[in-house]
């Protein structure tokens, strides 16, 4: 199966959600959310990512997560993640009883396309005040893709994470598992990075983006937006409509993609520092806001 055959799958059994210029989408991906050890990648912006989501949720955004939001190559279970950012967990659970989160697979959360696995996981947590399990994503389900539709115009906008343009981490998913366990784990520590990830070596980044923009071009510029290689991409009109979201895992920083009135905006959260010394979060905009509607192909 090519690359254009794993995208196009994703792209047809994508879930599909109708929206509108009032709807509000936040988009992050590859938070790979740790067990607070030091291979765990998140820890180190966690704070400014939950103060991010807090945000996103009081403003009635919908949270899209594009996959390997949990890290489950380095950690063997979801027990060890879920203790160590319980108060991000507690947090998406309330956008998921809203209805306002929708989660993709990725290679480093795969395992999440076992509807058992997801069932045994996700469905209930053990609340260790209570000695009870209790509700945490009940009836939750993982695809490949989402697909939002415009109520209006019928502009398409399909998300996926893009380790189907990436053979090793689609099929081989399994044996970078395994190698990352065994020996990358242990590397880590001392700044060696994987060398199948597209994010730290930079010859697989460029095949994903030239294999996913062909899908795009050969899909009547259909607006694309994934995440996997963790480098931020946001076009102009005009251009191939391949857009990145980022990562969650930058240097003291997140960046991620908002929809909001009917436009899309690349934007970063970061830590500032205050003329008075105080430390506080704070949001910046790097790209947009552009109509969405300016990308689309008739």
């Amino acid at each position: 199966m090519s690359s254009q055959t794993r995208i196009s799958k994703a792209y047809k059994t994508a879930r599909r959600i109708p929206f509108n210029d009032h709807s509000k989408f936040i988009i992050f991906s590859d938070c790979h959310r740790g067990d607070n050890s030091f291979a765990d990648d998140f820890a180190n912006n966690r704070n400014i990512y939950f103060h991010a989501l807090k945000h996103y949720y009081k403003e009635d955004f919908t949270y899209c997560e594009l996959g390997d939001g949990d890290e489950l190559w380095e950690n063997i279970d979801f027990k060890s993640i879920f203790e160590a950012h319980q108060n991000v967990y507690d947090l998406m659970r309330l956008f998921y009883n809203e209805d306002r989160l929708y989660r993709l697979v990725g290679n480093h959360d795969m395992v999440y396309q076992n509807q058992r696995f997801v069932e045994k996981n996700l469905y209930t947590y053990f609340n260790k005040v209570t000695g009870k399990e209790e509700p945490l994503f009940p009836g939750i389900s993982f695809t490949e893709g989402l697909v939002l539709t415009h109520e209006e115009t019928g502009q398409e906008v399909f998300m996926v994470h893009g380790h189907q343009a990436d053979w090793w981490n689609y099929r081989g998913w399994r044996f970078n598992r395994f190698m990352v366990r065994a020996l990358w784990r242990q590397l880590q520590v001392f700044g060696i990075g994987d060398p199948t990830s597209p994010a730290k070596n930079y010859r697989e980044l460029i095949k994903v983006e030239r294999r996913t923009k062909k899908w795009i071009i050969d899909n009547n510029n259909i607006f694309t937006i994934i995440g996997h290689t963790h480098r931020p991409r946001f076009p102009e009109p005009g251009e191939i409509a391949f857009f990145n979201d980022g990562s969650c895992v930058h240097p003291r920083s997140i960046t991620g993609l908002e929809i909001e009135n009917g436009k899309i905006s690349l934007i970063k959260w970061q830590i500032s520092t205050t003329e008075d010394g105080t430390l506080k979060v704070i949001r910046i905009l790097l790209e947009g806001p552009q109509k969405i509607c300016d990308y689309k192909t008739d």
